[in-house]
């Protein structure tokens, strides 16, 4: 059958990523897969949690939210009380990343990761983790061109695409039309060097055989691959951004 947007059950959706979309955070990016928006901004503290003090080695945490229309019915925003499937995806997102780094190398600083999803349209928390990455390097960027940091902080890229069976099809990069009656749901975040960092699951509608799972993690690859050269190609076009740490007001 058709996907409802046309491509093939290997093709991922458009990928676009607008670097320095904020200018006040330390590292910022807008990434769009297809109808699905995530803006990411990187905050960058210069301290870490009461458990790592002392340690010599950094942190990162990440934070999840969509806005009240990013659906297409209103999601109230969670003031004060998140639900266990945001704090489950704030979680994904900081492991992924930090998969990315030697916090050994970032010292006693913490990088906060902000993902606030501006339109939904499936794989928010696999385009939030991919996007992520690329606000974390520009982040570093600044880090590095200061001195701060060496260029070891950054250990390998990392992306994350979801795939599922839709009608008995194996597809990559679902949208919401098809995650919604996915028979197999996965995400999957996966390093620049092929080795994965995380592999989430189910069967939604029925098992799936070992060589259907081998099939999913075959297209998950490819895809995978594929944005890991666009974070690669964003990265190399990125304007130039103020040194860090910035200058304070009234000290020109």
């Amino acid at each position: 059958m058709p996907r409802p947007d046309g491509r093939s059950n290997d093709a991922l959706r458009p990928v676009r990523f607008r670097l320095g979309f904020i200018e006040y955070a330390e590292g910022s990016v807008w990434i769009e897969a297809g109808r699905t928006w995530v803006l990411c901004n990187v905050t960058v503290e210069e301290s870490v949690p009461p458990w790592l003090k002392g340690q010599g080695r950094g942190w990162l945490t990440a934070e999840y939210a969509m806005l009240p229309r990013s659906t297409h019915t209103r999601t109230p925003r969670e003031a004060g009380l998140q639900s266990g499937r945001t704090k489950e995806i704030q979680r994904l997102i900081g492991r992924s990343l930090r998969a990315a780094l030697n916090l050994e190398h970032l010292g006693e600083r913490t990088l906060i990761v902000d993902c606030d999803v501006i339109q939904a349209d499936g794989g928010t928390r696999t385009a939030a983790i991919t996007g992520g990455y690329v606000a974390v390097a520009l982040a570093l960027r600044r880090l590095i061109a200061a001195g701060l940091v060496p260029p070891e902080v950054l250990r390998t890229p990392v992306a994350a695409v979801s795939v599922g069976i839709v009608e008995g099809e194996p597809r990559l990069d679902l949208c919401y039309a098809e995650d919604s009656v996915a028979e197999v749901d996965f995400n999957v975040v996966m390093t620049g060097d092929g080795r994965f960092v995380e592999i989430q699951g189910t069967a939604e509608g029925r098992p799936f055989t070992a060589e259907e799972f081998a099939a999913l993690m075959e297209l998950a690859r490819k895809g995978i691959a594929a944005l890991l050269e666009a974070q690669a190609r964003a990265l190399a076009e990125a304007p130039e951004l103020p040194p860090w740490p910035p200058e304070q007001e009234g000290a020109r």
